[in-house]
């Protein structure tokens, strides 16, 4: 074998000078077809619809269009062992992307929308997240992203305007989603989409990413806005090694003012009880709030293709403080002290990245008495301004902690990692394996959590999650699934605090869904 490599260079080496002669006519023939098409404009699409049969429903009817949100929290889910959660849904996001010839490729414009709804929902109207019923006709088009990437030398980027804003240093245009769920801090802390500006440097062992953003612009006189900063740096040791650091700060002097619908957002804000995070009770106090995240994370193996091992993990410290104004006078408020930690370690057993063994903890610090003390010693995480800001899903579960296949409805008993502010110490283990390599699949999961502190009248064990998925590749990128989970809920949910109100422990979730996805481009 080494001696036909040595006499195939050989080959090469001796009939170089020979084609480097090719006479000039037949060089413009080569010239004139390229070996791949220079386009301009390019248009990418997801297309996702699912069946679902379910006890998990929301018992206000005007949430039937979109629900977000932690389990029996102010969504008004419910679960139920009477009825049956039984619809289609339907989602497509296409992305359009247009890079003309005039600029060298050194400037490129990207818009991606999503258009989403319930079969049989609602026509002949206006809003996003319904449109499916007969006649359609409905305007309901949503835009996440219109951003321009320049590039103004080899290895440097810069994005402008409306884009992925990701806890991670990897371009999101230009990296796997997949990749970027199971990297730096996986989207727990900040995983949504917003308006700003980031610098980015990609080099051959390094890279890092400085970012501004307006998360939300009040009276454009005022000084009543929220800003994010971020600087993000990333270090490769060698082939599979890889460690980093970040810094990420919050200016929060909105007040509450802004947010989605009439829940407003930051720390007094309702919309925390909707996402499952910490709800500062300042009554009617106005606040400024400074929150600061320390992070540090590593990997081994990232991509699972190097080596059959495969590790990551990552701690985050998040600090800060507020002041509240009473009688017209500010005034120190609680201060902010939380920390948060991830290890996912895993075996390849075979030769697909399906056929692995791995196990995913996260473990949270919480609080038992809230701000009584004038000090919260929970995490906070994106999703104090946004919903969903922060993303928990790449964990292998679907009722304890949320997962990724969804269309309108992003419930699970866990959505935050900051679980209320109670903290959370807890995990999945999942069995992998390509029953047919690169055509039917299968995984088996187990998840467990329980809550670092204790609601009044409930206990610290908040369930156990037993899950299931099947896959077919139907065709390049279009494939066909069978999912499944059943929850038991443990005596955290005893507390009317977590559980909805009711007297007594709810009905254990399940849901069932079957899956066809296809990525065409």
């Amino acid at each position: 074998m080494k001696n036909r490599h040595l006499w195939l260079w050989l080959f090469m080496l001796s009939t170089a000078p020979a084609i480097a002669q090719i006479p000039p006519y037949f060089q413009r023939l080569e010239k004139k077809i390229p070996e791949k098409a220079e386009k301009e404009f390019q248009y990418i699409a997801y297309f996702y619809n699912h069946y679902v049969n379910s006890n998990i429903y929301p018992t206000n009817d005007f949430l039937k269009g979109q629900v977000i949100g932690r389990l029996y929290g102010q969504n008004t889910t419910t679960t139920t062992d009477t009825l049956t959660a039984s619809y289609f849904e339907q989602r497509i996001l296409p992305f359009f992307i247009y890079q003309p010839k005039l600029f060298d490729g050194r400037a490129i414009l990207r818009a991606s929308f999503e258009i989403d709804f319930t079969w049989g929902d609602v026509a002949y109207g206006t809003g996003g997240n319904f449109g499916g019923a007969v006649s359609a006709d409905q305007v309901n088009i949503q835009t996440q992203n219109v951003e321009l990437e320049l590039i103004p030398a080899s290895g440097w980027a810069i994005n402008l305007g409306l884009q992925r804003m990701y806890d991670t240093p990897h371009n999101p245009y230009r990296t796997f989603f997949d990749q970027m769920l199971n990297s730096a801090y996986r989207l727990n802390y900040w995983g949504t989409d917003g308006v700003g500006i980031t610098l980015r440097h990609d080099a051959d062992y390094h890279k890092w990413k400085a970012g501004f953003y307006q998360l939300y612009e009040n009276s454009i006189q005022k000084d009543d806005d929220v800003h994010l900063l971020e600087l993000n740096y990333r270090r490769a040791l060698g082939l599979k090694w890889h460690l980093g650091g970040s810094v990420y700060y919050v200016r929060d002097r909105s007040n509450g003012q802004g947010g989605p619908s009439i829940l407003g957002q930051g720390l007094n804000s309702t919309l925390n009880d909707y996402n499952g995070t910490f709800r500062f009770r300042f009554g009617n106090s106005e606040y400024k709030a400074d929150v600061a995240w320390l992070g540090a994370y590593f990997g081994y193996n990232e991509i699972k293709m190097m080596s059959p091992w495969f590790l990551t993990g990552y701690l985050n410290y998040n600090l800060g403080g507020t002041q509240l104004k009473t009688n017209g006078i500010w005034a120190d408020g609680p201060s902010i002290s939380g920390l948060g930690a991830n290890l996912r370690a895993g075996y390849r057993y075979g030769k697909t990245p399906n056929d692995a063994v791995w196990v995913d903890l996260i473990y949270t610090t919480g609080d038992n008495n809230g701000i009584a003390d004038d000090k919260y010693s929970g995490v906070m995480t994106g999703n104090t301004w946004g919903t969903p800001a922060a993303l928990h899903v790449s964990h292998g579960a679907y009722l304890l902690f949320p997962h990724a296949n969804v269309v309108n409805r992003y419930v699970a008993a866990v959505t935050d990692i900051s679980n209320l502010g109670f903290g959370l110490a807890g995990g999945t283990a999942n069995w992998g394996m390509d029953f047919i390599p690169y055509k039917f699949s299968g995984k088996l999961g187990l998840a467990a959590a329980l809550s670092n502190a204790e609601p009044n009248q409930g206990g610290r064990a908040i369930g156990l999650e037993a899950n299931l998925r099947l896959g077919y590749q139907i065709g390049a990128f279009m494939e066909a699934e069978l999912h499944a989970a059943h929850l038991w809920l443990g005596d955290f949910y005893d507390s009317p605090l977590v559980n909805g109100g009711t007297a007594g422990r709810p009905v254990n979730p399940y849901t069932a869904l079957l899956v066809f996805k296809w990525l065409m481009f």
